[in-house]
């Protein structure tokens, strides 16, 4: 039996303010498999993103536990890449300068550095664009450096949070495609936040149902689509019927 790359047991979180406590997640528990991509879905104020800071190591649970390779992990930190919903390119740095910012921080030489994220410009489709700033790049582009710098982390569990919310809709097939792509090529395991039922389906083997505030899982479905994924899929009967599930589980009425 494998072990999961990454399993939270029992986990709850709750923020305290000043006048009132907002309990984010109750009692979550879910894992995901070494290599698998799975896709998380839930209403707004679900607890989403809270629930990638408690992964990530960004925030601790008050109760239950994170594991990491089988092992309750206190330094996720260290384990984990994260890659947040706005891109956080640094405005003053051209795309090799910061897409090689995970690199320095783990202390590799400039240059060695440098010439990583050269190998793979062209799979993210930078080589062009390897002296540019940030305010010259498409939303597109911008997204893919992102990607490249959380790539770059060299971590083996990639946490994406909405990473193609903005975009518009053409732009956003094409980069789930090559999202697809980087995925088998990197062979990492993907967790990927998103509002959009059908993205979910489309890009995860597993799409897991968080419950309204305080969020907690209400439903795992196995997504029944044969990999390489195509977009043409999205016409299929049984997609459809998994459209359905999902919307049953969130509540929404068809």
């Amino acid at each position: 039996m494998n072990v999961p790359k990454v399993e939270l047991r029992n986990v709850s979180k709750t923020f305290f303010g000043a006048r009132r406590q907002i309990k984010a997640l109750e009692n979550v528990s879910l894992s995901v498999e070494p290599r698998e991509f799975v896709t998380i879905i839930g209403p707004s104020g679900s607890g989403k993103s809270t629930l990638f800071n408690l992964i990530v190591g960004l925030l601790e649970p008050d109760t239950g536990d994170i594991c990491i390779d089988g092992d309750v992990c206190q330094d996720r930190i260290s384990r984990v890449g994260y890659m947040p919903q706005r891109d956080l390119l640094l405005p003053w740095r051209n795309v090799v300068d910061n897409v090689i910012l995970p690199q320095e921080v783990l202390g590799t030489p400039h240059e060695i550095a440098r010439k990583k994220a050269f190998e793979l410009l062209p799979l993210f489709g930078l080589d062009e664009f390897a002296d540019a700033y940030p305010f010259a790049l498409s939303g597109g582009m911008r997204q893919r450096a992102a990607l490249l710098r959380t790539i770059l982390s060299e971590k083996e569990v990639m946490l994406l949070d909405e990473p193609f919310g903005a975009l518009d809709a053409l732009t956003r097939k094409e980069l789930q495609d090559w999202l697809l792509g980087v995925w088998r090529k990197f062979n990492q395991t993907f967790i990927f936040i998103t509002h959009d039922v059908e993205e979910a389906l489309y890009l995860g083997d597993r799409v897991i149902v968080l419950s309204s505030r305080p969020g907690t899982v209400v439903h795992s479905l196995e997504v029944n689509l044969p990999r390489p994924r195509r977009q043409g899929m999205v016409a299929l009967p049984e997609f459809g019927q998994q459209v359905s599930e999902l919307l049953e589980k969130l509540g929404v009425s068809i």
